[in-house]
């Protein structure tokens, strides 16, 4: 950098005659201290630079360089620990400085663009949403994603499983969806696909296999950390991601699945295709379905089917959720059928529950008829429960119970009185006193009987009293007649 003469000139008077140092006349002047030292002629001046003492790592080099070259990731402190075994005596940081300018750099891989047949391959993944509430806390919510490898056309839904039957579900409609199957179904390593592998040895999942051998497709892996192989299905899953949830909240598995849907036919199938100029994807797809296996007779079945317990209160166990049986087999076995929409119970070839399938956390899922056929089972329950008579015949008698509670009364007592109005004037003249006393602002069961006795009095009603006969007398209608003859009888008495 050159400068002016007088700046030149300047800088030879402070350091000679004012004595400043170098970095102060460059600060100063600001100006680089380099341009200050070669206007004093300092930077030819300056002797050799000193020797660096030998670092305490040298010694052992060949040790680290022979190393590294079995083992390239071996870290540094793990040298470390081995050198101090054989007499290291420096520190861990000389040996990481040393390790970093000696490592073998890995080279880079080149990759080959595949592009396979029309109706020869497609690429299966999931993607991961988030957590979804559900009743009793939250789920994983997943994207599974399908593509047909030569046409790019995609199929999807959102699931709450990634097991191998949600695996197989969800091929088979996309399948359906496709009007045929491709020849091949790629996948990366996940348990629902691969139960086993050692190199290119792999054992599938039975439920694939079966899957697969009834479309008549071979199912295929990745190769180990090897995603790359199935890019086009990566590249279709960063594509919804970046067009379809992005700034989307999903709510449920429903409503997903329905804007999804939407979506590849509107938008992702009427995008232009990314290696063939001039046509969509959607023109690729229909041209590629016609070289799609066609699809068997019949679906393969993808239910889950396993024998399962029946716990002591009649309920069986799946997922979390617990759902009802008939009581009679309660402390039994039977075989559970299940899909995401409908669990099944049965014994035999004969179904003895039917229920929705419940994705919340926890959850009792009981019919009613279960419960009924429960109760007339139990001897102390077959009359219902004080407190559940009166809910049902008295509408409007739960505010009542509640300002018992808050009154600190005996609700167990409370509830017997109350029951035996029930019993003595009906369950309508003792909903309207019900209604009455509540209005009035009072909870008294002496304020209840006198309203009922008023009502009953207004309304010119007889007092319904049971009368109990004893055994001797004959239950036999009277027939009415005159009470003339009593009196004739009383007065031949008299005379």
């Amino acid at each position: 950098m050159t400068v002016d003469t007088q700046v030149e000139a300047e800088v030879r008077r402070l350091y000679y005659a004012e004595h400043w140092k170098v970095g102060t006349i460059a600060s100063q002047l600001e100006v680089h201290g380099d341009v200050v030292r070669r206007v004093l002629g300092l930077m030819e001046g300056r002797g050799p630079s000193r020797q660096e003492r030998p670092r305490l790592v040298e010694p052992y080099t060949d040790f680290i360089t022979e190393t590294l070259a079995r083992y390239p990731k071996l870290r540094a402190t793990r040298l470390y620990d081995m050198l101090r075994g054989r007499g290291y005596e420096g520190s861990v940081r000389t040996v990481r400085e040393y390790v970093a300018g000696v490592r073998p750099r890995p080279t880079r891989e080149a990759f080959l663009r595949v592009e396979p047949l029309p109706g020869e391959q497609s690429q299966v993944d999931w993607a991961y949403v988030g957590k979804v509430k559900v009743p009793g806390g939250e789920r994983a919510l997943w994207l599974f994603v399908q593509v047909l490898a030569w046409s790019r056309g995609m199929w999807g839904e959102f699931v709450f499983d990634m097991g191998a039957h949600s695996l197989v579900r969800s091929l088979v409609r996309a399948a359906g969806c496709f009007g045929g199957t491709s020849r091949q179904w790629l996948f990366d390593n996940p348990k629902a696909v691969v139960l086993e592998r050692y190199g290119d040895a792999v054992r599938f999942h039975p439920l694939l296999l079966e899957v697969a051998g009834h479309y008549r497709v071979q199912p295929r892996v990745c190769a180990v950390r090897k995603a790359n192989q199935k890019g086009k299905v990566e590249r279709a899953i960063r594509y919804l991601r970046e067009r379809f949830l992005a700034g989307r909240s999903v709510h449920s598995v429903e409503q997903g699945n329905q804007e999804l849907w939407a979506f590849l036919q509107e938008v992702a199938h009427a995008r232009p295709h990314p290696t063939q100029p001039g046509r969509t994807v959607a023109e690729c797809l229909a041209e590629e379905k016609q070289r799609l296996l066609p699809l068997p007779p019949t679906p393969a079945s993808t239910d889950r089917v396993e024998p399962v317990s029946v716990d002591a209160t009649a309920f069986i166990r799946l997922d979390t959720n617990s759902y009802s049986v008939p009581p009679r087999y309660a402390s039994t076995s039977l075989t559970l059928v299940a899909d995401d929409t409908c669990v099944r119970l049965l014994d035999g070839a004969q179904e003895v529950a039917r229920h929705a399938r419940c994705w919340g956390r926890r959850q009792l899922v009981e019919a009613p008829e279960h419960r009924e056929a429960l109760l007339a089972l139990k001897r102390h329950a077959r009359e219902p429960k004080g407190q559940d008579r009166l809910r049902a015949c008295v509408p409007g008698v739960e505010a009542l119970f509640t300002r018992w509670v808050e009154a600190g009364r005996n609700v167990g007592s409370l509830t017997a009185r109350t029951l035996r109005l029930l019993d003595t004037y009906g369950p309508s003249l003792l909903a309207d006193a019900v209604a009455e006393v509540l209005q009035r602002g009072t909870h008294d069961p002496g304020a209840l009987a006198a309203v009922c006795e008023q009502r009953r009095l207004a309304l010119r009603q007889p007092l319904p009293l049971e009368v109990h006969l004893g055994s001797h007398v004959p239950d036999r209608d009277v027939l009415p007649h005159s009470l003339e003859s009593y009196d004739e009888c009383t007065t031949r008495r008299r005379d």
